[in-house]
């Protein structure tokens, strides 16, 4: 009788996670031809085929679906089989942009969860400014922020597109001031947009001032003003507006990862982390 493999098992759970080889192997640290040859050997081991793969998209057979539950339970029987029943938690500090958040961010929470029951998060999110800040004097393991400045090195997650997001029934008539919604000073996306607004002498006033993004988005979907946002994280209901009334491009922004960590848990956590955003921002 064959015994299953925690690798393997691991592998097909990122598998079924990400729904990319590639996004699987960036989280093991490992190569996709690897994580393909872990898969077949689970799948012979099983006796059943587990994932269906196309040139475009991974998923999960009925058998997938079927052995994912038992797959989970293995996983957790192992970890706590490791860890005794008085672990020691570690505790990943991480930073997250207020605009570099958007849909990643439940999975992405999910995902470090599952990897780990005794991996706590403490999650800051604000202006990438002042998550930046707060990671240079130490207080933060890692933080994802966009790129400003003059700062080199991290790791790129994905590129941002940002547009003029309003409302389908908002209007503005061209010889009044633009009502924008936007977070407060220093945030960075709000700096380029006025500059923007300025350069191109178009006049404009802040409508509504919010302390979060999601305040923000509201304002604009409730018809009280335009939002400078990434396209990636407006929700459903707004639509760039930019084209149509002529205004000007806000251009793009990488999304960034930076770390210090160098604790085997943390570094996989922050892969997985890595995967998972690439993964949502990649099928968004």
């Amino acid at each position: 009788m064959s015994n299953l493999d925690i690798d393997t098992v691991q592998a097909f759970l990122l598998v079924a996670e990400l729904q990319s080889f590639t996004r699987t192997a960036e989280a093991l640290g490992t190569t996709q031809a690897s994580v393909s040859l872990k898969l077949q050997r689970l799948e012979a081991v099983v006796g059943r085929r587990l994932v269906e793969r196309s040139p475009r998209s991974v998923g999960l057979t009925a058998d997938g679906a079927a052995f994912l539950h038992h797959a989970r339970a293995l996983m957790a029987a192992h970890d706590r089989a490791l860890i005794g029943e008085a672990p020691a938690r570690q505790i990943l500090s991480l930073g997250i942009s207020d605009h570099a958040g958007g849909p990643e961010l439940v999975p992405l929470l999910e995902r470090l969860h599952a990897m780990s029951s005794q991996l706590a998060l403490n999650v800051t999110i604000g202006f990438s400014r002042e998550i930046t800040d707060a990671y240079d004097g130490g207080d933060l393991d890692a933080i994802v922020v966009r790129q400003e400045g003059s700062r080199r090195g991290g790791e790129k997650l994905t590129v941002d597109e940002f547009g003029w997001l309003a409302a389908k029934r908002f209007a503005w008539r061209r010889d009044e001031p633009l009502r924008l919604a936007t977070l407060a000073p220093p945030c960075g996306v709000r700096a380029i947009a006025v500059r923007a607004l300025d350069k191109a002498g178009i006049a404009w006033n802040e409508t509504f001032v919010g302390g979060g993004v999601t305040a923000v988005a509201a304002a604009a979907l409730a018809g009280l003003a335009v939002a400078p946002l990434a396209r990636r994280i407006a929700p459903a209901g707004l639509v760039d507006i930019g084209p149509a009334e002529k205004l000007p491009d806000l251009g793009s922004s990488k999304v960034m990862l930076h770390s210090r960590v160098s604790d085997p848990a943390k570094l996989a956590a922050l892969r997985t982390l890595a995967a998972t955003f690439r993964s949502v921002a990649a099928a968004g």
